[in-house]
């Protein structure tokens, strides 16, 4: 009977080769994992009719801003009250047509009225203090205008009276000593007369200054008068020129202080476009700048004729005159949108405007292959950018298609497929 000789390397080699089945599942393992790891999602299925997509174009780009706005008119008058008052009654509703005697406002105010009485009165006071002034001077420079002829008139009968006094007394016919009285009392009398006429002027003179400073009190008592008379005639508001009462916030019974606003009234022919364009973008408009403004009901040319000079509310007010008449239908307030020319660039890569980012920055767009059945991830520089399209400086050639739609629901991923 032979003897079985025992196998003393076999277990060992069974367990080394199982140790390498071991390493080796485990490196297949890893490498897969690796691979899979390596791979990128699957790329998303977007339906083609849900973005918006646009091609690459190079020629002249228009650069432009819009913003909203309203139609107002260009003549408008605010009327505020001059004075402190009590409202009345308001006869008119906002609406109705008026003219620059209708009255808008009536109010009252007793010591108004009173005022103008008093200074009625006082003006008549200096009237009457005038008139009773002027006779009396009148009278005094009279009698002194008849003393001047008086004394001229003696004066000229003893100048002939001294002649005729010299003459006789050369012959002999008269002693020396009447023709020296006869000559020294017609001195006396043309002396007398110079005096009188010095007087005269001199009194006149008195008199006018007299009346002047009167008179003046007279006028500070009609201007006086004037003013409160116009007080009390402002008690009723009139509109001032013609056209439409926009707003009347005036209520009976309101007591209101001088230069309260008390209405509102337009000629609504005259309408200019009122358009608020967001700061960001205002700084390059200039008045003169062409503008272009959609009614709903058609679109008018027009210019800018005014930028405000501050921003509100995050825009800045810009008034655009029309060049022509507006359509059928335009009013005060109706909403229109505007659109202003800011210049005309020639031969650049442009797009559409995509829904995000700014001017001068780097965004990433979706690139549509030639099979038109997928896009890939591109990154873009854009450059100036315009209502509707922008500059495309750096990443797109012309006659590329890019999807200018949100697709912030495509993030991490690099391509799409389009169905």
């Amino acid at each position: 009977m032979g003897m079985d000789i025992p196998r003393t390397g076999e277990a060992q080699k069974r367990r080394n080769r199982r140790n390498i089945w071991i390493v080796a599942g485990i490196a297949g393992v890893s490498l897969v994992t690796f691979g899979l790891s390596r791979l990128e999602p699957a790329a998303p299925t977007v339906q083609k009719e849900t973005v918006w997509i646009d091609s690459v174009k190079r020629g002249p780009m228009t650069l432009s801003v819009r913003g909203p706005g309203t139609l107002v008119p260009e003549d408008v008058r605010w009327i505020s009250t001059p004075v402190n008052a009590h409202i009345e009654r308001t006869p008119l509703l906002p609406g109705v047509t008026v003219t620059p005697d209708t009255v808008l406002v009536e109010m009252s105010d007793p010591q108004l009225e009173q005022n103008a009485l008093e200074a009625e009165s006082q003006l008549k006071a200096a009237q009457a203090d005038y008139d009773n002034l002027k006779a009396q001077l009148d009278s005094q420079l009279l009698g002194q205008q008849a003393q001047v002829t008086a004394v001229k008139s003696q004066s000229e009968q003893a100048k002939l009276q001294s002649e005729a006094d010299t003459k006789l007394a050369k012959e002999g016919l008269l002693p020396d000593i009447t023709q020296k009285l006869s000559s020294l009392k017609s001195e006396q009398l043309v002396k007398q007369a110079v005096i009188e006429a010095k007087r005269y002027e001199q009194n006149n003179r008195s008199a006018a200054a007299q009346l002047a400073s009167q008179r003046a009190r007279v006028v500070q008592m009609q201007d006086l008068y004037a003013l409160r008379k116009r007080q009390v005639e402002s008690l009723k508001v009139r509109a001032g020129i013609a056209g439409v009462l926009q707003e009347l916030p005036a209520q009976v019974g309101q007591q209101v202080t001088a230069g309260t606003v008390l209405a509102r009234v337009a000629r609504p022919e005259r309408l200019k476009a009122e358009l608020h364009i967001p700061e960001v973008q205002a700084k390059d408009v200039k008045v003169g700048m062409s503008a272009q403004i959609d009614t709903r009901n058609g679109i008018i040319n027009g210019r800018v004729a005014r930028v405000a000079p501050s921003s509100q509310d995050g825009t800045v007010i810009m008034d655009v005159a029309f060049d022509g008449p507006l359509p059928a239908g335009a009013r005060p307030n109706l909403s229109v949108d505007g659109t202003i020319e800011l210049d005309r660039v020639d031969n650049v890569l442009f797009t559409g405007r995509p829904s995000y980012g700014n001017p001068n920055t780097k965004v990433e767009l979706f690139k549509v292959n030639e099979d038109g059945k997928t896009a890939e991830r591109v990154q873009v520089e854009l450059g100036r950018m315009s209502v509707s399209t922008v500059e495309i400086v750096k990443g797109l050639q012309a006659g590329d298609k890019v999807i200018l739609s949100d697709t912030s629901a495509q993030d991490g991923y690099k391509k799409i497929r389009l169905n």
